[in-house]
């Protein structure tokens, strides 16, 4: 026997005001389900970018510096990699933090 809501087995319950919510907004229903699966994604994203920024910028700083020839090499190529490495982590923390496809 295929299931059926409460409401056709019980014509005399009252919706819930969830199922109310529901089907008044439905996009914002929708919004807020998104939201509670995964929480705070947006700001998420944004602190990856944020960060990536910032890693692009210190990777242009310290390549210039290099390029120039000004300060000790040493120290440069390795902030020059971790710039480097931080905008590939953020890269890959945006990349996974994806919403997941529904096939």
């Amino acid at each position: 026997m295929p299931s059926q809501p409460d409401n056709e087995l019980n014509p005399d319950r009252q919706p819930t005001a969830a199922e109310k919510f529901r089907q008044e907004n439905p996009e914002k229903y929708a919004r807020l389900k998104a939201e509670s699966k995964a929480p705070y994604r947006n700001l998420r994203k944004f602190v990856y970018l944020s960060l990536a920024a910032s890693g692009l910028i210190g990777a242009f700083t310290f390549l210039m510096r290099i390029l120039a020839g000004k300060g000790n090499l040493t120290e440069d190529l390795g902030s020059l990699a971790l710039q480097v490495a931080i905008v590939v982590l953020m890269i890959l923390a945006f990349r996974r933090d994806r919403p997941k496809s529904s096939n």
